[in-house]
């Protein structure tokens, strides 16, 4: 009798065998769609003033908390629109844009490599509505096509994170697009908390500014991306 191995028997055993990577992948889904679907139907963020008042109350911890938690949403569905404001409310233009650059960072790194860790079936799941804009505009593409993404008016930030790492962008290419393209909507945001709290001239003049660079911004980086911009955008 031969002692090779028979490769019709190889075959029946990896068959009979259970695909542990697929169950996996599917098991996170349901997880972390839970935990999206808990997080979009119970969990309200307080109010600017609220959100101001416990962060004062904690004094230099509040740093830390308020990046941890700006990072925390950055991860969900979560819109970041109150967490950028309440920094410019707190900690004014210069370090509320420094930190909620710095978590909304984090945030969308720690994203793009879950999305890697999940796999693209399980993130075209996850992405729902979102999904097949995300995979046309991120399926072989770059920095451009990034930046155009996190610069559109109206398109959340969490399906770049997710679609990014799903579809294969490097990770210097997403966070290098991820920086130049959240400056400048962090700013702008940011100014505002720094408007309502000390309303004036000089913080009137920051806010107009920095949407006007958003205006910009966004232009360039979609001229960029259609390849009819002559000027390429900053760290591609």
């Amino acid at each position: 009798m031969s002692d090779e191995p028979h490769p019709h028997h190889d075959q029946e055993h990896r068959r009979g065998s259970l695909p542990w990577g697929s169950l996996l992948r599917n098991g996170l889904l349901v997880v972390v769609l839970l935990i999206m679907l808990w997080l979009g139907f119970n969990v309200r963020l307080p109010s600017v003033g609220e959100l101001q008042a416990q962060i004062e109350e904690l004094g230099w911890v509040g740093v830390v908390a308020f990046l941890a938690l700006y990072a925390a949403v950055a991860m969900t569905p979560i819109p970041v629109t109150i967490m950028a404001v309440t920094g410019g409310l707190l900690f004014g233009v210069i370090i509320g844009s420094v930190l909620s650059v710095a978590g909304v960072l984090v945030g969308c790194w720690g994203a793009y490599w879950l999305a890697r860790g999940l796999g693209r079936g399980t993130v075209l799941k996850l992405l729902g509505e979102h999904a097949r804009k995300v995979e046309s505009n991120l399926q072989g593409a770059g920095f451009q096509a990034v930046c155009t993404l996190r610069l559109m008016p109206g398109f959340p930030y969490w399906p770049v994170n997710y679609g990014s790492g799903a579809f294969g962008i490097g990770q210097r290419t997403f966070l290098m697009a991820s920086l130049v393209s959240t400056i400048p909507g962090q700013v702008a945001l940011v100014a505002i908390g720094a408007f309502i709290a000390h309303p004036g001239v000089i913080s009137g003049v920051i806010v107009a500014c920095a949407w006007t660079v958003v205006l910009i911004m966004t232009v360039w980086a979609y001229r960029a991306w259609k390849g009819t911009s002559s000027h390429k955008l900053p760290g591609s």
